[in-house]
């Protein structure tokens, strides 16, 4: 029976490390987030702009159809 009481024991200080491992985790990380977005105010980063050509939209159902039956056949060869 003390074995089991020693098992028990141990058992309930491995997981209570865990547990607190965790929430000690869990609150640095709100912390290094807002520290990260404290940072990002401070150092904004530069967005480039990409000019994006409008692509040709197809009017009927038809030509939709042909233009998906062609990429599937470029795809296979």
């Amino acid at each position: 029976m003390s074995n089991l009481g020693n098992g028990l024991a141990l058992l309930a200080l491995g997981m209570g490390f865990v547990l607190a491992f965790l929430c000690i985790l869990i609150f640095l990380m709100g912390i290094m987030s807002k520290v990260v977005l404290w940072l990002n105010k401070i150092f904004p980063e530069a967005v480039e702009e990409v000019s994006s050509t409008a692509k040709k939209v197809a009017s009927n159902v038809d030509e939709a159809i042909a233009v998906a039956i062609a990429a599937i056949m470029a795809k296979r060869s």
